[in-house]
């Protein structure tokens, strides 16, 4: 019922990209049809359309632009390039180009940012480049984790073990049926089939599945506080095993946040460092005219182009807020950016007069530029004085820095000619500083992080760098690169190339794919729309929640509340946790499962009455195995879970001894269970099988009383064994530093419970239980730690062994 519950509860969250992309505004659009302006729905577009495009429009088409001035569109839910990609209706492509590239379009659903054009419909629809997202998307096949492979082949073992041991329990008690006798006796035959049914009911270890969903929901809550919203349950444990991150640079690795952090005045070079009250008089101009020279604001909120943005806030760490130098130079005029000229100019007027600011591209101010600011001082520009801007300027470059040049005329510059040079400002979205070290430790966990972004080559390549994940620009690739490959080609080079630049949709979807193929087990990141297909082809997605569309959240596994790259490696160390605990809980409950078997299978092989019934059994498998399960489950992550590498997610859930754990633990209970049985005839003058059997068939008081001997060393026996699989590799004393609270809840109620079936009126009828004597009590117990016993042995062993190999 449970999982039932769950797996509904998971069906109507389930990703609906199709219905989320329908949700997707469908905005207004301006046309020209029969020589007219009219104002339509963008649903109602078709192919030839003329279309209007305007500063704040949202894109309702595919278009081919046939008019652009100054036209900026922001496409980064679509390519991820985190900055407006400059449009040019005059380019013709002679060769296909990334979908980032092409300067003559417009997508679908991307946002004009500054400028104007005409635009052509050329696909509509699910034609569009964001429709064959869509649709790729609704193609990519669910593929099933590494867990719920490992389960179904488990479930598919343990089902064919229950059909042979049922048809051998039975061919055994009808062997005996015989031999006894009775094979008239209708009475037997029924007995027969009950110990079978009993075999059955042993066999299969009916809390497993419960308590492997409530180990997930537990991840899912300690996720959810680490920033991790998990949309799908059985990703909690995938995470465990990935060895390959694909992350997209801007938001994520990134701050998704323009910043200036270098600049320059002659023959000064300034770091973030120095940008404060006290930086000196040539960096306060720079930043004075940069802000002004911008239309940003940063006063209630961040509104503008975030480039501008990043000046406002440099002047502002300077104490030069735009409002106050504004209201000392008050803006009379404004020439705006164009593609041509490459600069913006405005002019403000001041108690003495006026002055104008220029800023743009540093080829086009060093022009007009007759003049240079040097500290404090106007003098003539030199051929020096270009040579060493020039070279500031290729200093920045090399660091992928994007670079602005200011001047400014003591007057009204409307000609923008005999400027006065001030300096250069560099910026870039620099990376999250806690992106760093959680890249490091990803690092020594054995995975490895990919960057795979829109943004050009070199830009993707500074920010890698500085993040550690590449350290040679021959370790990048570029989409239109992996556009001319084969997939055995591409295949081959993700096993070297850490930084995938200016791809496609399609694209990333290739590189998720050949990671695969590869062996990997892939995480992708991803919030636009463009991730969506690969988000759904990674073994994991992993959607952004603050910048991240629906479409893509809807394709994803989970969500990172915070956009932090940081809490994807929180995640991969709770979802290494979740798995460890997982295996400690399967090979608990098998122990057990094979304790059952082996004792029953035992004593029916040698014709004995069955040491546990049919409601023993049930009471162990539901309730006195699944609370320590549980408490297993719920056990803190190992210290150093994160200096193992990925486990091969080719390896079953038993690899690395975790087989003769089980079955080592599950016979020695079993021998303690077996022992308990023949104590009861012990105590009892019968000292043979042969003499047991006539006791116990004769004498059904006895014969519960050994059976509830048996049933009470079993079940208090796990619990103990339940202490020594806490920890494997050391002795049960470290629960006391650890403090696992869970654990000692789970003992404690554990032998309360069995303690009630045996002792309390009504109860033990229902169970069939009988009173226990001191001497029987003691067996039982004396019995029921031996496995904790055997556990510090094998602990101790273990630890002389390593203790005399280090000497």
């Amino acid at each position: 019922m449970l999982n039932a519950l769950i797996g509904t509860i998971q069906e109507i969250k389930a990703q609906n990209s199709l219905e989320a992309l329908k949700k997707m505004s469908s905005p207004l659009v301006n046309v020209i049809r029969d020589g007219k302006r009219q104002r339509i729905k963008s649903a109602e577009l078709v192919k030839g359309d003329i279309v209007i495009i305007d500063e704040g429009d949202t894109i309702g088409a595919d278009l081919r632009l046939i008019e652009s001035h100054n036209l900026k569109i922001i496409e980064s839910s679509l390519t991820g390039e985190s900055l407006p990609t400059e449009k040019d209706a005059s380019l013709v492509f002679s060769k296909k180009v990334g979908i980032g590239d092409r300067l003559n379009l417009a997508y679908m659903s991307t946002t004009v940012s500054y400028g104007r054009g005409l635009g052509v419909v050329i696909n509509t629809g699910m034609d569009t480049e964001i429709g064959k997202i869509a649709t790729s998307i609704d193609e990519e096949p669910e593929s099933e984790t590494p867990l719920q492979k490992v389960l179904a082949k488990l479930s598919k073992y343990l089902g064919m073990l229950t059909l042979l041991i049922v048809v051998l329990v039975l061919v055994i008690d009808i062997i005996w049926i015989f031999i006894d006798g009775k094979g008239l006796v209708l009475e037997s035959y029924i007995e027969a089939l009950l110990s079978s049914i009993s075999l059955a009911v042993a066999a299969i270890p009916e809390g497993l599945a419960a308590v492997v969903t409530i180990v997930l929901a537990i991840g899912v809550q300690r996720m959810a506080k680490a920033n991790t919203i998990v949309r799908k349950l059985h990703s909690v444990e995938t995470l465990g095993a990935v060895s390959v991150i694909c992350s997209d640079k801007t938001g994520t690795l990134t701050q998704n946040k323009m910043t200036v952090t270098e600049a320059y005045t002659i023959n000064k070079y300034y770091k973030e460092a120095d940008f404060n009250k006290t930086a000196p008089k040539p960096l306060k101009l720079l930043a004075k005219g940069m802000s002004l020279c911008s239309n940003a604001s940063v006063d209630e909120g961040l509104y503008g182009d975030p480039t501008e943005i990043a000046l406002v806030i440099l002047a502002n760490s300077l104490d030069l807020p735009k409002k106050l130098i504004e209201a000392e130079e008050e803006r009379i005029a404004e020439y705006p950016f164009d593609s041509n000229r490459k600069m913006m100019s405005t002019t403000h007027k001041f108690k003495d007069g006026y002055i104008s600011y220029t800023k743009g591209a540093i080829d086009s101010i060093l022009k007009r530029s007759s003049f240079i600011y040097d500290n404090g001082v106007v003098r003539k520009i030199t051929v020096d004085d270009i040579n060493k801007i020039n070279e500031a300027n290729d200093y920045y470059s090399h660091q992928a820095l994007r670079v602005l040049a200011l001047a400014y005329f003591e007057g009204d510059s409307r000609d923008e000619k005999n400027l006065i040079f001030v300096g250069l400002t560099a910026m870039i979205d620099p990376p999250r500083k806690e992106a760093i070290p959680a890249v490091s430790k990803l690092h020594e966990a054995g995975i490895s992080t990919v960057m795979i972004t829109g943004d050009h080559k070199d830009t993707a390549f500074a920010v890698a760098s500085m993040l550690g994940i590449c350290t040679d620009i021959n370790d990048c690739m570029t989409g239109s690169e992996i556009d001319l490959m084969t997939e055995e080609e591409l295949k081959d080079a993700v096993k070297r190339v850490r930084v995938f630049a200016r791809v496609s949709p399609e694209n990333k979807v290739q590189i998720v794919r050949a990671f695969k193929a590869n062996g990997h087990i892939v995480a992708m990141t991803g919030d636009g729309v463009n991730d969506a297909p690969s988000l759904k082809a990674a073994d994991i997605g992993i959607a952004m929640g603050i910048t991240g569309t629906d479409v893509a959240k809807g394709a994803a596994d989970m969500v990172l509340a915070d956009d932090n790259f940081a809490s994807i490696e929180k995640a991969v160390e709770e979802g290494r946790g979740i798995y460890s605990n997982i295996k400690k809980t399967v090979y608990f409950l098998l122990g057990s499962n094979i304790a059952e078997v082996f004792a029953m299978l035992l004593l029916i092989i040698l014709g004995l009455p069955a040491p546990l019934i049919a409601i023993h059994l049930l009471w162990v498998n539901l309730i006195t195995d699944s609370l320590p399960a549980i408490a297993l489950g719920m056990q803190a992550k190992d210290k150093a879970i994160m200096k193992e590498k990925p486990r091969d997610p080719s390896e079953g859930i038993f690899a690395n001894g975790g087989l003769n754990l089980t079955l080592g633990y599950g016979i020695v209970i079993t021998i303690c269970v077996i022992i308990s049985y023949f104590s009861c005839g012990f105590l009892n003058h019968a000292y043979s099988i042969s003499a047991i059997k006539a006791l116990y068939t004769s004498n059904p008081l006895i014969l519960h009383q050994a059976q509830t001997m048996a049933f009470t060393t079993l079940a208090f026996a796990e619990l103990f064994h339940m202490i020594g699989m806490s920890s494997p590799k050391e002795s049960f004393i470290h629960i006391f530093k650890d403090k696992n609270h869970m654990l000692f809840i789970a003992f404690i109620a554990g032998i309360l419970l069995q303690f009630l079936v045996i002792e309390l009126p009504g109860v033990s009828d229902i169970f069939s239980t009988h009173n226990l004597t001191a001497i029987c009590w003691l067996i039982t117990f004396l019995m029921s730690i031996l496995p904790l016993f055997i556990h510090e042995i094998v602990v101790l062993i273990n630890y002389l062994k390593k203790k005399k190999e280090l000497k």
